[in-house]
C-alpha cells in the first residue's frame, strides 16, 4: 500500500482547502448517483467527476487529479484492478478505494496489491464510505470491518513478528487488537471509552512502534505476532 513512484499528493490539509476531492468510477450510473448523493452530503468531500469504465477513470485521474478514486472492481474495457495497478504506476497517484458488491478474498488481496488504500462492499453505507474516503486522502487505509478479520487470517504469513524496539504501552495493546479486528476509530473509542482524538494518537504511536505504514499493515503485524488469533 501506499504511494509508489513519488512523495505524497499534497492533500486538501496542505492545499489549505479543507476539501477532499474525489473521483467516482463505476459503469452503473445508478451506483454513481447514489455514492455521488452520499459523499455531497459530507462538508469536505466534493466530486469532481465520474467514469463508466477502467480507461476513462484513468484518464480523468490523471487530468483532474483528485485526492481520492473511488474505484468498482467490475467494469467494461479495463476492471478496476487494472486501473488502480495503471495509476499506482504514476509519479504522483492519487489514492484508490476499491468499492464491490463482491466480497472475495481474492479480490481484495488483489486490490492491496495494486496500491488500494481501502476495500469497501458497496452496501457499506454512508459513514463508513466517508471514513475510507478520508482515511484513504490522508495516507492511511481502511477494510470494511466484515472483512478485515477474514481476509487478515488468509493472508498474513504463518510466522513469527519481531517485536518493536519500544514496546506497545497495555492501552496501544487494546488498541491495536480492535483495529485489528476491524473496528473503526469511533468503534475503537466506545469499545475503549476513549475520546476520537486519543484514539488516533494511539493509533498514530501504534504504527511509528511497529514501522507500519498504514492500520492494515499493523494488523497484519497483530496477526503474525499472535496478537489476534487466526480463525
Amino acid at each position: 500500500m501506499g504511494r509508489q513512484g513519488g512523495g505524497p499528493r499534497a492533500g486538501a490539509t496542505e492545499r489549505g482547502t479543507g476539501v477532499i476531492e474525489v473521483l467516482i468510477a463505476d459503469d452503473q450510473e445508478s451506483i454513481r448517483a447514489g455514492l455521488r448523493m452520499m459523499l455531497g452530503a459530507q462538508p469536505d468531500l466534493v466530486v469532481v467527476g465520474e467514469a463508466p469504465d477502467g480507461v476513462v477513470a484513468v484518464d480523468l485521474a490523471r487530468r483532474l487529479r483528485p485526492d481520492v478514486v473511488l474505484m468498482d472492481i467490475r467494469m467494461p474495457r479495463m476492471d478496476g484492478l487494472a486501473a488502480a495497478r495503471a495509476l499506482a504506476a504514476d509519479a504522483d497517484p492519487p489514492a484508490v478505494v476499491v468499492l464491490t458488491t463482491f466480497d472475495l478474498d481474492e479480490y481484495v488481496h488483489q486490490a492491496l496489491r495494486a496500491g488500494a488504500r481501502g476495500f469497501l462492499l458497496k452496501d457499506s453505507g454512508p459513514r463508513l464510505l466517508a471514513e475510507a474516503v478520508r482515511a484513504a486522502a490522508s495516507g492511511d487505509a481502511l477494510i470494511a470491518p466484515e472483512i478485515t478479520t477474514r481476509l487478515l487470517a488468509a493472508f498474513a504469513p504463518a510466522r513469527g513478528a519481531d517485536e518493536p524496539a519500544v514496546p506497545l504501552t497495555p492501552r496501544e495493546e487494546e488498541v491495536l487488537v480492535a483495529l485489528a479486528g476491524g473496528l473503526t476509530n469511533a468503534e475503537i473509542g466506545g469499545r475503549l471509552h476513549l475520546s476520537l482524538g486519543t484514539v488516533k494518537a494511539h493509533i498514530a504511536s501504534v504504527l511509528d512502534k511497529l514501522g507500519a505504514r498504514n492500520r492494515v499493515e499493523a494488523a497484519m503485524w497483530a496477526y503474525e505476532s499472535g496478537r489476534v488469533r487466526r480463525r
